[in-house]
């Protein structure tokens, strides 16, 4: 499996970042297979389990917040089958903005 999450970041002032979450295939076409993304943030957030179903931009989320965790996923194929993911939320002063590995 090539797929795997990524976030990008940028620090808004205030010890608060704006973040995204979104899947990444390292260009091996497997995200045409998903269907949906249901990302479980820290259990903080209201509404901890969000399901993504527009494949625009790797089933991105948008969120805010001031502390990193893991965020994990339960990707959900065409063809039925569900794999979990997890990666751990990367949020940095310097540089304020950028994408994790």
């Amino acid at each position: 499996m090539n797929l795997k999450i990524k976030n990008t970041w940028s620090y808004v002032g205030d010890d608060r970042w704006d973040w995204e979450v979104y899947l990444d295939d390292n260009g091996s076409g497997e995200l045409a297979q998903v269907k949906f993304v249901e990302y479980i943030l820290h259990p903080t957030f209201l509404n901890p389990v969000r399901n993504v179903k527009d494949p625009q931009n790797g089933f991105r989320l948008k969120s805010n917040g001031w502390g990193t965790f893991d965020v994990k996923a339960f990707i959900h194929k065409e063809n039925g089958e569900k794999e979990k993911v997890i990666h751990h939320l990367k949020l940095e002063y310097d540089p304020e903005s950028g994408t994790s590995d």
